[in-house]
């Protein structure tokens, strides 16, 4: 059975790195001049299209790693690095609305770039998503718990799209900014704590506290 402190830990990185309020200036300004009904639309696939890709990960995670011969231990010490790198980039960046919004060529496919990747399925959410999964060997349990909490944190940035225009009236970009970067701190914290926790698996360090997960070596 999966910890409470575990589900708190897991739910908090797949909030972290899926960021609903840090996609809301990206869907104001991509949506703009639409009717309340496309922008609705449009929040909708968008948020359906990131869920598939993200579940796509979670099923495929483990397969990819064991065709590489890649241990999940490795894998985890190498995704809590570029986690720690894709927080920095929020903390320092000019923040992930700005620089995903120079990148929008058009509002043509909107749903899809850059609403659903890579603001919502960002590579940091890739990432995460295998290493929650993959902590047990092709546990249904695990994946299936992963996935719920994923679906909780998509509803709520689905919830956040909807109400995006009272919601921008009452923090404007500012506040969107200041809790991206909030963000990205704890997004950081929780990139340590995977690095510290793959170290342990290694049995280079000693565990690290009781959300610390004891990742196994894949077969090879």
């Amino acid at each position: 059975m999966i910890s409470p402190e575990l589900l708190l830990h897991d739910f908090i990185t797949l909030w972290v790195v899926i960021d609903p309020i840090g996609t809301l200036p990206v869907f104001l300004a991509v949506t703009y001049g639409l009717s309340a009904k496309a922008r609705r639309r449009v929040a909708l696939r968008a948020v359906v299209a990131a869920f598939m890709v993200l579940i796509g990960f979670i099923l495929i995670g483990q397969l990819v790693l064991e065709g590489l011969g890649i241990a999940l231990t490795s894998f985890q010490l190498a995704g809590g690095i570029v986690l720690f790198i894709f927080a920095l980039t929020m903390i320092f960046g000019q923040g992930k609305p700005q620089s995903e919004l120079e990148e929008t060529p058009s509002l043509s496919q909107t749903a899809i770039f850059p609403l659903a990747i890579p603001s919502l399925a960002s590579p940091g959410a890739m990432l995460a998503v295998v290493v929650l999964t993959d902590n047990n060997r092709f546990s249904l349990v695990q994946q299936a718990t992963t996935a719920g909490l994923m679906a909780l944190v998509m509803a709520a940035a689905l919830g956040v799209l909807w109400a995006a225009n009272p919601i921008r009236s009452v923090i404007g970009d500012a506040g969107a900014s200041v809790i991206s970067r909030v963000m990205g701190m704890i997004l950081a914290a929780v990139a340590v704590d995977a690095v510290l926790a793959a170290l342990a698996a290694m049995g280079l360090i000693p565990p690290q506290g009781p959300v610390a997960v004891n990742v196994p070596e894949l077969a090879g």
